[in-house]
């Protein structure tokens, strides 16, 4: 499903990937281990190959986002990009989650670490879609990132936000290791001109994506505060 010039939307094992097709190829979130296979097909379809995959830009590092890094990534020379907070989580040993009593550490000790990865920070624009811009918005993990095209006024939100009966949302309060910190994050994509919203769970969204964001901020600011 294309969704944007060259940017198209992967169905994958319950998420959405974004493959960015320009001469060279991007993939925006890699999806469960076991992936690879249908990103390869899709690309075939458009007739592009997997060797032309140049980049892997993570928006966080929970496992159906970069499981399949390491298969699609395989023997090519393929730069993987992700917050270093999210890198750094990683590392976190089975005692300390446990000890903690952290479901987030709990669910980064069970993720597959993606290999050598390339950090990314707020600020920093990656040379794709005339220039995709990194917004740390942490909250649903401590290195979530949305990206941001202006050229396509296209967000990529990641967990950032979700789609609950149809109305959307703030991250899960469930998987979310800062449910605080989501909400004050909100206020960072509304500053931004969006027409349309890529969520990695539910179908985008192009009808009214500013009054969206204006909203949830608006709702997320009155909880914060209250």
């Amino acid at each position: 499903m294309e969704i944007a010039p060259a940017v198209h939307a992967v169905r994958l094992l319950n998420v959405y990937a974004y493959l960015v097709c320009e001469p060279q190829m991007t993939l925006i979130d890699a999806g469960l281990i076991g992936s690879g296979r249908r990103v390869e097909r899709y690309a075939r379809r458009l007739g592009r190959s997997m060797d032309e995959l140049r980049r892997i830009v993570c928006t966080h590092a929970h496992p159906d986002h970069i499981g399949g890094v390491r298969e699609l990534a395989g023997d090519r020379e393929v730069e993987v990009l992700m917050h270093p907070a999210d890198l750094a989580g990683l590392e976190v040993t089975l005692r300390d989650a446990v000890g903690n009593r952290n479901r987030g550490q709990l669910i980064a000790y069970f993720t597959r670490h993606p290999g050598e990865a390339t950090p990314m920070v707020e600020g920093d624009v990656l040379p794709i879609l005339g220039g995709l811009q990194v917004v740390h918005t942490p909250g649903h993990t401590p290195g979530s990132v949305c990206l941001y095209a202006p050229r396509f006024k296209l967000l990529f939100v990641g967990d950032a936000l979700q789609v609950i009966r149809g109305k959307e949302t703030i991250a899960s309060q469930v998987f979310s290791e800062d449910i605080a910190e989501a909400r004050s994050s909100v206020a960072r994509m509304a500053e931004l001109d969006v027409e349309t919203i890529a969520f990695s769970h539910y179908r985008p969204v192009t009808d009214g994506a500013n009054g969206i964001l204006r909203t949830l901020a608006q709702s997320a600011a009155s909880a914060v505060s209250s």
